[in-house]
């Protein structure tokens, strides 16, 4: 789907990168800059195999140059308006962050009340909030990993597979690392964000839980990561463009309905905090994405899940919107 130009910036400072392609052409690295204009930076860079993930192998040294090429009014640019937005980069590791929003989880947690559960809604939340806290200071976020083929572009389709029950959204903040990080001080993570994009970590609520297997817990393979299942874009915006990524608004629209509109204030812990955490164990890698969990206003909250026809515009501030349509798999 290509992506109009308009008169407002497309997002929060002088350029961002996207991945973006010709009608029939094949996709390319791009500069964007706020007022629609894209440059093809394997042109630009006179190199014909350049990707956003080469691009972002080298962050530190070619950032200052795509400064100067956004400042340069010659060149080759082209409208925003005839290109085709595809997902900004193909990370080769995800980190999915869940239950870091306190109000999400509070709401997933009395949704997810089983039948005979003794506790009023009230002192359910009560409990749970105080579970929160305690996670807060005990510096134990909850992550998961999750499949780079579940990328897609943040124009596309989404593909419902016929055994997903319950398909509900999840709007989210991801940071995207720019160098290998490994055993990272909180003080020093946000120096390996390249910058930031906006992902929808899509969820079948129905498979979430082993019925089977009550002890073994979540099932983040099944639940998580059928094909097409995080809309990913439509651009990096670098960080030295986001004031502070602990007060970005993430929203989220059905079919125009306002259903998930809160602050990254309510995160319980912030971006430096994740990628400290998740390096004590892993490397992260120039490209990987760090999805920072969603906020409140899930379908699970509002008794409404995603179904065929329905249509999803999701933005968080300053990094420009993503809309994409739901298509039903017929079963086979």
């Amino acid at each position: 789907m290509k992506s109009a130009a308009t008169s407002t910036p497309l997002f929060a400072g002088p350029l961002a990168i996207g991945t973006l392609s010709a009608p029939g052409g094949a996709a390319f690295p791009g500069l964007v800059v706020p007022d629609g204009r894209v440059l093809n930076l394997r042109t630009a860079l006179d190199e014909p195999a350049l990707t956003a993930l080469a691009l972002l192998e080298r962050w530190d040294e070619e950032l200052p140059r795509l400064r100067g090429l956004a400042d340069e009014p010659a060149g080759d640019w082209l409208p925003l308006d005839d290109l085709f937005v595809h997902a900004p980069v193909e990370p080769r590791q995800i980190f999915q962050s869940g239950a870091n929003y306190r109000q999400h989880v509070i709401d997933l947690e009395v949704a997810h009340r089983a039948p005979d559960d003794p506790r009023t809604v009230e002192e359910a939340r009560a409990e749970i909030a105080a579970i929160m806290d305690r996670r807060a200071a005990e510096d134990l976020p909850y992550v998961f990993i999750g499949l780079p083929t579940t990328i897609t572009g943040p124009y596309d389709d989404v593909v419902l597979p016929s055994w997903a029950k319950k398909p509900d959204w999840e709007l989210e903040l991801a940071a995207v690392i720019s160098r290998p990080a490994h055993r990272v001080a909180v003080e020093e993570a946000l120096e390996y964000v390249a910058g930031y994009t906006i992902a929808n970590d899509l969820t079948d609520r129905a498979t979430v839980f082993r019925r089977d297997m009550p002890a073994i817990g979540t099932d983040w393979l099944r639940c998580k990561n059928a094909p097409g299942f995080t809309p990913l874009g439509p651009w990096i915006v670098p960080a030295g463009s986001v004031a502070d990524p602990s007060d970005l608004r993430v929203t989220l629209k059905l079919n125009g309905e306002t259903m998930q509109d809160e602050s990254t204030k309510d995160m319980i812990f912030g971006v430096a905090r994740m990628v400290s955490y998740i390096s004590q164990t892993a490397q992260l890698l120039p490209g990987d994405l760090v999805l920072t969990g969603s906020p409140a206003g899930n379908g699970m909250h509002w008794g409404r899940l995603l179904r065929d026809g329905d249509v999803m515009d999701g933005s968080v501030t300053g990094l420009g919107a993503q809309r994409t349509r739901c298509v039903a798999q017929e079963a086979s």
